[in-house]
């Protein structure tokens, strides 16, 4: 049985953040902790958000989330959760703040140990109705946290585990493209390459899930047109608000479930934290785009050629070096080495990346041989 399930109240657009108080009076956040990064705080932004909210001089705020949300983060601001006897969360950034958030209300409602919620532990059935609210506000253009399942924390066993859920997911998710148009274009490039791997693998995945499908045509189309212009152009609103859109639209479409780009991802950010996930992603998508071609669901649907049609490219052979053809341009890394991933790393990745939830879902079955070879194309 697949299971479909849309459940955030999406508020989208320029000047969104304006709901701020509303929403949070709709899903009954009256104390919020508010959870961010000290890079958001230095932009200002968290001056921004809390001017929307009532009491805004007794709002607690978190920001210390690390690039790649940790246990340790998770515990530090959970203190600061109960210290304030928060009834909810707000979460401002981009994925790493949203997913440390999800984090931090299971915990506030559950107690104990992140591994026990963790999916590869079987966690997902012990995370339950309970769970506080989060209200999400992405200032990038990226993850979709903001309308995900999911959690990404990396456990003190240094395992980068997801934490999935329903009741993880934003209760209400604030799109403001106004948030993201001084985001700096290296961060414009890498985020936006998430976004495309997003919809890429969603699509890809063989659940059956036709409005995920067709979220993620639409999503990888709005990105692949738009990603390069905002990367140029920061100041281009039409550019940031459809790659906004992209980002949402990716994470609506997950729900059908990832692949080996994520699985491999993955194990990467949990050996090396400060790796960014949208590069790795972007760096990776190429040799697992051509890995995935032949898979039975892929050539049966011909899925290839549908992803490049919304990529106005000509067949789906295209798909892949198009890809690796764009990542130069927008001024990113295209080798794990120039990221100073070396060889000795690959047996550890595997082993995470075989260990990985998105693993499951990939639309042809990989062996630790298949992962070596990938990550030995883009070595």
């Amino acid at each position: 049985m697949n299971v479909i399930n849309y459940i955030t109240q999406i508020n989208f657009g320029f000047g969104a953040l304006a709901a701020l108080a509303a929403e949070c009076e709709r899903v009954g956040v009256a104390r919020p902790l508010l959870i961010t990064d000290r890079g958001v705080r230095a932009a200002g932004l968290v001056d921004t958000v809390l001017s929307q909210l009532p009491g805004r001089a007794g709002v607690p705020v978190y920001d210390g989330t690390p690039g790649n949300p940790d246990e340790a983060a998770v515990r530090e601001a959970l203190e600061l959760y109960r210290e304030h006897g928060c009834d909810g969360v707000v979460a401002l950034g981009g994925g790493s703040p949203i997913d440390l958030a999800k984090a931090v209300a299971v915990l506030a409602a559950h107690g104990g140990a992140l591994k026990d919620y963790a999916a590869i532990e079987g966690g997902a059935a012990r995370i339950t109705a309970r769970t506080p609210p989060v209200v999400a506000i992405p200032t990038t253009a990226g993850t979709g946290s903001e309308v995900g399942r999911g959690s990404l924390i990396i456990l003190d066993d240094g395992r980068k585990v997801g934490i999935l859920s329903p009741h993880v997911v934003p209760k209400s998710a604030i799109c403001d493209p106004e948030l993201t148009l001084g985001l700096p274009p290296i961060l414009t490039a890498a985020t936006g390459m998430d976004a495309i791997a997003h919809c890429s693998e969603a699509f890809l995945s063989p659940s059956f899930n036709p409005p995920a499908e067709g979220i993620a045509l639409d999503g990888l189309q709005r990105a692949w047109a738009h990603i390069e212009r905002a990367t140029a152009n920061p100041g281009d609103r039409d550019a940031r608000l459809n790659m906004m859109s992209a980002s949402t639209q990716g994470a609506l479409a997950f729900q059908k479930g990832l692949g080996s780009v994520h699985s491999l991802s993955h194990a990467l950010g949990g050996l090396n934290p400060r790796l960014h996930h949208g590069t790795l992603n972007a760096i990776l998508l190429p040799a697992v785009l051509a890995f995935n071609a032949s898979a039975e669901t892929v050539v049966a649907n011909r899925k290839m050629d549908r992803l490049a049609g919304a990529m106005a490219l000509g067949a789906g052979s295209e798909v892949g070096p198009a890809i690796g053809s764009v990542t130069p341009r927008l001024g990113l890394p295209t080798t794990l080495s120039e990221m100073g991933v070396g060889a000795d790393l690959i047996p550890a990745i595997v082993k995470g990346a075989l260990a990985d939830h998105s693993h499951k879902t990939n639309p042809r079955d990989a062996s630790a041989a298949d992962y070596e070879s990938m990550q030995r194309q883009v070595m």
